[in-house]
């Protein structure tokens, strides 16, 4: 199974914790009124035109300018920032 298949297989496992809320929020300038950082995150990555890779131990998903950092074992988004390139 590819790596983007198993990702989007997986989306009902996606969590992150408090302090991956809180550095999500200020990495991408999310407005308060995002509440549910995790649903924002599985719908970019469920997103037509998402590009999901695996490195070693971490997906790595580019959508909308913006990459998110997944690790792969435990389903945890990591970071997510903006896309410089």
């Amino acid at each position: 199974m590819n790596a983007e298949n198993e990702l989007l297989k997986n989306l009902d496992k996606l969590h992150t914790t408090e302090s991956g809320v809180e550095r999500i929020k200020r990495n991408l300038s999310l407005d308060t009124g995002t509440k549910n950082v995790v649903d924002w995150c599985k719908t970019k990555i469920h997103s037509a035109n998402a590009g999901i890779t695996r490195k070693g131990k971490n997906w790595y998903v580019n959508a909308d300018d913006c990459i998110i950092t997944v690790n792969a074992h435990s389903y945890t988004i990591i970071t997510a920032h903006k896309n410089k390139a």
